[in-house]
């Protein structure tokens, strides 16, 4: 089984998110995709971050309709902060079945030279990236690598970021959640302060 591995905070997770991984199972040779959520990332503050139990329930929640699609804590049992790398090494040795691959958007490749030992990743992991609209340029090094692989996935301008300003405005984000989603977010009054 091809696994793909979607890291992120998913502080909240979105729509966008959801598009993205079930365009990489769907339209690529994945056969899962495990949505990793990511207790603290090296390059974010944590104080803005949710419980790590409540995001992981809001990505369950998410994903429940997509059996292709699943929650991950994996990373909460890791040292912190997570680094990619050894979360991988650890991934490959507990499920040595499977073929993992990482799941990036482009903008995270612009700056993947200075991610912690990328150059292990490369080697060992085929690399999904999918476009996003981001200032800067790719590197030549990871433009033809033939690890890297460019998914033609639909482009999303929808943030995370974007919904917590909204729901701390009072604004209408509802569209850009899935209803389950939302309703966790408003029972339990996140993001409002």
């Amino acid at each position: 089984m091809k696994v793909g591995l979607y890291f992120g905070t998913f502080n909240p997770v979105h729509i966008g998110h959801l598009i993205i991984a079930n365009y990489l199972v769907e339209y690529s040779d994945l056969d899962e995709v495990w949505m990793v959520v990511t207790p603290h990332n090296p390059h974010k503050e944590k104080r803005s971050l949710l419980d790590n139990h409540h995001r992981h329930q809001l990505v369950y929640i998410a994903t429940e309709d997509y059996p292709k699609i699943k929650p991950s804590d994996i990373e909460f049992k890791l040292p912190q902060p997570n680094y990619t790398v050894t979360t991988l090494a650890y991934i490959a040795e507990k499920y040595p079945d499977y073929e993992f691959a990482l799941i990036m958007g482009e903008d995270n490749l612009k700056g993947f030279h200075k991610w912690k030992n990328y150059n292990t990743i490369l080697e060992n992991y085929a690399v999904y990236v999918y476009p996003r609209i981001a200032e800067g340029q790719v590197k030549p090094k990871f433009s033809n690598h033939k690890n890297i692989h460019k998914i033609n996935a639909p482009i999303i301008q929808i943030s995370s970021t974007l919904i917590r300003q909204g729901i701390k405005e009072r604004k209408n984000v509802k569209p850009m959640l899935t209803k389950e989603v939302w309703e966790y977010i408003d029972e339990m009054n996140f993001y409002k302060k």
